[in-house]
């Protein structure tokens, strides 16, 4: 990296470090920086996280119960969607002021009622994992987990597809997995094998992440074009949608962005930075207002605009980029 591009990145860092957002913060130092979790600096930022006005307006429609007064999977403000938020900005773990929101979930993923939509053609269990994934990572993420969660984990392997991934398509005919499900699947058993050190969940994620590196994470394996063109841009959050960063901060988390196949995709990355070296989210799958139905989120992520700073997504692309080993710049920025 050239000394003026190590300048740029230096700075970037440093603001980050300042950002108004204690999420923002807690990350660049413990994953871009390298600072541990458990330091004295780190647990006193992320505890910011807790209180931080963010987290208050996520949490605000609870009843006093705790509970919300939603389906838990009600896009983006059931508490599925909520804890899942929460886990992304390293919200501290063992708050039992959250259990409420767990026990919804619970109810919904274990009722009798979701169970009876699972449905097997052909040998192949058709389901939208993605929720059970999720509720893997982000129980898990934030200290929730208890001998339930070993269910979901369970499930999650029964119902691994022959290629490795997992599909809810009824068609029959389906014999491939889809990314949107196969992903964050894979996201919720690697950090449960890494946990629990459970063997079955390695396995499994090694084989779901096949389903992407065969691809190069982006490439349909026919002819190497892209199987989407929404997969190339940047979204914050992505939810249960698909696109190379949210995958590659997966591949990362899983060990795996080292792979010669993360390579091309990684490349893509770098090459939408921004003159100030930061990040632009190119896309939302999310809206606000208190009016909106379905999609409607309870803050606002940066907003969209393929010419300015998003400070979620440019977070997400250097945790990445760090793992990846193509951010030496990082090195150079004392952490503490």
């Amino acid at each position: 990296m050239a000394a003026n591009e190590v300048g740029i990145q230096n700075k970037l860092i440093r603001a980050l470090r300042e950002s108004d957002e204690p999420s923002i913060r807690y990350q660049v130092l413990t994953r871009v920086l390298g600072a541990r979790p458990d330091s004295a600096l780190a647990k006193r930022i992320q505890e910011k996280v807790r209180t931080s006005d963010r987290v208050a307006r996520l949490l605000a429609e609870r009843e006093p119960d705790g509970r919300l007064p939603y389906h838990p999977y009600a896009k983006w403000y059931g508490a599925h969607w909520i804890l899942v938020a929460l886990a992304e900005l390293g919200y501290p773990p063992g708050d039992r002021g959250l259990i409420p929101l767990r026990e919804q979930v619970f109810a919904w993923l274990l009722g009798k009622s979701h169970q009876d939509g699972i449905r097997t053609m052909r040998g192949r269990v058709r389901r939208c994992a993605s929720q059970e994934g999720n509720a893997l990572y982000s129980q898990l993420t934030l200290g929730l987990a208890d001998e339930r969660t070993e269910e979901l984990a369970r499930r999650l392997r029964a119902w691994q597809w022959p290629d490795g991934g997992w599909n809810c398509d009824k068609n029959p005919s389906a014999v491939n997995s889809s990314f949107m499900e196969t992903l964050i699947p894979l996201r919720g058993l690697a950090l449960h094998a890494r946990l629990t050190r459970n063997r079955d969940s390695e396995q499994a994620a090694e084989r779901a992440a096949e389903v992407f590196l065969k691809r190069q994470l982006y490439k349909r394996q026919r002819d190497g074009s892209p199987i989407h063109e929404d997969f190339l841009k940047l979204h914050y959050p992505c939810y249960w949608h698909y696109d190379i960063l949210f995958a590659l901060k997966v591949m990362a988390e899983a060990g795996r962005v080292r792979d010669s196949r993360c390579q091309d995709a990684l490349t893509i990355l770098e090459s939408k930075r921004l003159s100030d070296g930061s990040f632009p989210s190119e896309g939302r799958y999310y809206r606000t207002g208190s009016k909106v139905k379905t999609g409607r989120s309870l803050v606002d992520w940066g907003g969209a605009g393929s010419t300015r700073m998003n400070e979620f997504v440019t977070l997400d692309a250097l945790i990445v980029l760090t793992a990846a080993g193509r951010l030496p710049a990082a090195a150079e920025v004392d952490p503490m």
